[in-house]
């Protein structure tokens, strides 16, 4: 459990449980797993059904939308999570630059801490809700 308590702080960093408490936290790091993924390795394939998002700890990785480069993301970045929450369509392709760590949390996991602490559910509401509050706000001004 300490190791996985060394990963709070990039758990923290994930808009989805950013309003999450250490207690929270704690529980959504016991429920996932850690991946070593070499350099090259697509991690998810834009199009693909998704059932887990990974936290990158250590390394880079490159993130395409149709074959076009749109970011890049490092330790404390996120994907997967739209497709946590709906098993709904990878929007990406991400593919390790570097060797990197990520922490995998699957959807069964995931829905296992919001039985045991359903008051998260409301906090990830109000994180959904931010990001697409941003979105919209970008878009149409």
């Amino acid at each position: 459990m300490a190791q996985k308590d060394a990963y709070l702080d990039h758990l923290a960093s994930v808009s989805l449980f950013s309003a999450c408490s250490k207690r929270e936290l704690q529980k959504i790091a016991r429920a996932s797993d850690e991946l070593s993924v070499p350099a090259g390795k697509v991690l998810v394939e834009q199009g693909d059904t998704g059932r887990e998002c990974y936290v990158l700890v250590a390394g880079n990785a490159t993130v395409k939308r149709n074959n076009k480069k749109i970011g890049t993301l490092g330790p404390g970045d996120c994907v997967g999570e739209l497709s946590l929450l709906d098993h709904g369509p990878r929007t990406a392709t991400v593919v390790t630059d570097t060797d990197t760590n990520v922490l995998v949390l699957g959807s069964r996991q995931f829905a296992g801490v919001l039985d045991e602490v359903p008051t998260m559910a409301r906090k990830l509401m109000a994180a959904l809700a931010s990001r697409v509050r941003e979105l919209d706000s970008k878009a149409f001004g």
